[in-house]
């Protein structure tokens, strides 16, 4: 399975660096920061990624090659991050095509600008409950809230029980995805009900 994580300066370092080493447990990760840029967290971590963010028009290609997608936090750094259009039409893609969304603290601000909140049970740091109310969603304060495959958490203190629903859920929609495209092929390969009844009325014709 593959996860992406996508982040920038003055991320939150705790939501990102938990991820990144609990996922290479079963997952292929990539990293993507705009401009594919050497960056650094809130408190001096590294950050190297190994892709930019996807551009409009691949969007759709790289939304289906991931099973998840890791958003950290950090204030400062979703005050750019949520003004690049690719990156929330990237987020907006890949739940649309059926990728587990995972999302910590001020992170759920992506959500919001991707219009992806709406009728949603989301949670996020305090300071953004109105934001989250305001943008049509219902604030939950909790460790973890899941709703449908999107899994937000408040704060990087509940990073263990957020990473474990995150990586459960992740791997049921990813056996979901993978018999839906087994039931899919063998629909294909199956005669059509006309194919089938052509048949039968060519035999009918020989007697």
């Amino acid at each position: 399975m593959k996860a992406l994580i996508i982040t920038g300066k003055q991320v939150q370092d705790q939501e990102f660096i938990y991820p990144y080493y609990r996922l290479q447990e079963d997952y292929e990760v990539d990293v993507a920061v705009r401009g594919k840029e050497t960056v650094f967290g809130a408190i001096g971590l590294k950050i190297v990624p190994t892709r930019d963010i996807p551009a409009s028009d691949e969007a759709d290609i790289r939304a289906r090659e991931y099973d998840l997608l890791i958003l950290p936090g950090g204030a400062k750094a979703m005050e750019y991050m949520r003004q690049d259009t690719e990156l929330l039409g990237y987020i907006s893609r890949f739940h649309l095509y059926g990728g587990v969304i995972g999302a910590i603290c001020h992170a759920a601000q992506l959500l919001i600008s991707a219009r992806l909140v709406k009728e949603r049970r989301i949670s996020g740091y305090y300071s953004i409950k109105d934001d989250i109310n305001n943008a049509g969603g219902t604030y939950v304060d909790a460790p973890f809230v899941t709703d449908g495959r999107i899994i937000t958490s408040p704060h990087y203190k509940h990073l263990g029980p957020w990473m474990k629903e995150v990586i459960q859920q992740s791997n049921l929609s990813h056996g979901m995805r993978y018999w839906n495209e087994k039931l899919q092929a063998q629909t294909a390969l199956a005669p059509q009900p006309s194919q089938e009844l052509g048949v039968l009325y060519a035999h009918l014709h020989e007697f």
